[in-house]
């Protein structure tokens, strides 16, 4: 079966410059993936998105969840606990790998796949509409830097980890 490459669309963004352009790497990576099929469980393609996946996890994730506590998104837990997800399937695909279980490459598709769809596409579309109701970012306006979003965030109740 041949795919085609993803593309960026606005549809992805999640209003937050630094964000998206994490997500937009998510998507090169599985492009990775989808530009050669016939790779295997030990070639250097799964490597290297492997490699690429740990990277977004400890970056991304960091970033994202110091987003989301410093506005005082309501939904936080539940969305470190998605993240606490993608790491343990990227820990059971890494572990795969080590015992060369040949489906390792369209286990790891799938498992993108589904993560840019149901986790990006829906959960993180979530704490955009958050932003926008917090007049943090306009519909109109689709990109505030991580860095503004900070300095916006002053008028926002301080988080509970902030110190008054």
């Amino acid at each position: 079966m041949i795919l085609e490459k993803m593309s960026w669309s606005s549809e992805f963004s999640v209003g937050v410059e630094k964000l998206d352009d994490q997500h937009k790497k998510m998507i090169r990576t599985i492009n990775k993936l989808i530009e050669n099929p016939d790779s295997s469980v030990d070639s250097e393609v799964v490597s290297e998105v492997l490699n690429e996946l740990r990277q977004y996890a400890c970056e991304h994730f960091e970033l994202e969840e110091t987003i989301l506590e410093e506005i005082g998104y309501p939904d936080l837990e539940c969305h470190k606990a998605e993240h606490k997800a993608f790491r343990e399937k990227l820990v059971a695909v890494c572990s795969a790998t080590t015992v060369h279980i040949n489906d390792v490459p369209s286990i790891l598709f799938n498992f993108l796949n589904d993560w840019l769809v149901n986790h990006i596409l829906q959960d993180d579309m979530k704490y955009r509409s958050f932003l926008i109701d917090k007049n943090i970012i306009t519909s109109s306006k689709q990109l505030i830097s991580h860095k503004d979003l900070f300095i916006a965030g002053e008028s926002l109740p301080p988080s509970p980890h902030s110190k008054s």
